[in-house]
């Protein structure tokens, strides 16, 4: 009969074999990452640079283990990833919520190669990176800085050589929730009415990644790209229209006042406005059959948030 200490070490290997380390979980993407791999029965450690703020008490509360890293920290990386069998690995880019003011393009790139150093330190079995749609189009044309950080950081992830899965989302259908693109009663951005754009509901990104962690003789040495709608500014302000019952027209931000707040900023609308992500849609469909257009995830998700923003900032501005 195995004595207790052995059980418990037992235990332990079994516990970690089934571990993922999620950076960036308080995130939009680590969070819906966070939830499908619980879901599927993983363990989660969570990693934040603050363990008592409310995003990471609500991880904690669905069965994540809560975990202090920082990005820009690589010991920190490595003591939370010791042991885990997989590593997801996802940072802001310029101007994302959060961001520390100043914060570059070089940064991004910084941490992303972090976190790649601190798997490859520890040996995860299976490391996936969340870059964009088009990041590996750099020799054919000239791309945003966007793409091109996220293209360094995958260039660093392959250098390693490490056991890896590169998923290339293309804009999120959560923009359209917030200021980012509502202001002025209506949905405001610098795309042009009648260019389509691709969109992609960021669950399903949090949903294909437990999918590459959980079939990793498919996965590892894969680079997918994602998208599951295709609709201009204008049909997606028609549809959040319809789901929320009152008038939502669509305004084209003029180009030139992007430009004023950064050459970087208009170059990535310019970009989408004429070339795109170019994402394969039918292929995001036979990997994930039920990845929601945006008809469905206004139905699910998307309205109910519109309009709690928008209630929000109504109270806001009455109370001014």
């Amino acid at each position: 009969m195995p004595s207790s200490a052995w059980t418990r070490s037992r235990r332990d290997v079994e516990s970690t074999a089934r571990t993922i380390v999620v950076v960036g979980a308080t995130g939009l993407q680590g969070r819906a990452v966070t939830q499908h791999l619980l879901s599927s029965g993983w363990q989660v450690r969570a990693l934040t640079r603050d363990p008592n703020g409310a995003s990471a008490r609500a991880l904690a509360s669905v069965g994540a283990h809560i975990v202090r890293a920082q990005m820009e920290d690589v010991a920190s990386l490595i003591s939370a990833a010791q042991g885990a069998y997989g590593m997801f690995s996802v940072q802001p880019t310029v101007g994302s919520p959060g961001t520390a003011p100043g914060f570059s393009a070089d940064d991004e790139v910084r941490w992303g190669i972090n976190v790649a150093e601190a798997a490859y330190a520890v040996g995860v079995e299976h490391f996936v990176f969340t870059s964009v749609a088009g990041a590996d189009r750099h020799e054919s044309e000239t791309l945003p800085g966007n793409l091109i950080s996220k293209w360094r950081i995958e260039q660093h992830i392959a250098g390693l050589g490490l056991p890896a899965t590169i998923l290339r989302p293309v804009s999120f259908m959560e923009n359209f929730t917030s200021g980012y693109a509502l202001q002025g009663g209506a949905l405001t951005t610098a795309l042009a009415p009648q260019i389509p754009q691709q969109i992609m509901a960021v669950d399903d990104v949090g949903f294909v990644t437990a999918l590459a962690f959980s079939r990793p003789e498919e996965w590892i040495g894969s680079s997918v790209a994602l998208a599951a709608d295709e609709l201009t500014p204008v049909q997606i302000a028609a549809a959040i229209e319809r789901a929320l019952g009152h008038p939502l027209p669509y305004a084209q931000i003029p180009i030139d006042a992007i430009r004023a707040l950064g050459e970087d900023f208009a170059f990535a609308y310019e970009w989408l406005n004429k070339l795109g992500y170019r994402a394969d849609i039918p292929a995001t469909r036979r990997i994930h059959p039920g990845a929601m257009d945006l008809r469905t995830w206004l139905e699910r998700t998307g309205a109910a948030q519109i309009a709690a923003f928008l209630a929000t900032r109504r109270t806001a501005e009455q109370q001014a």
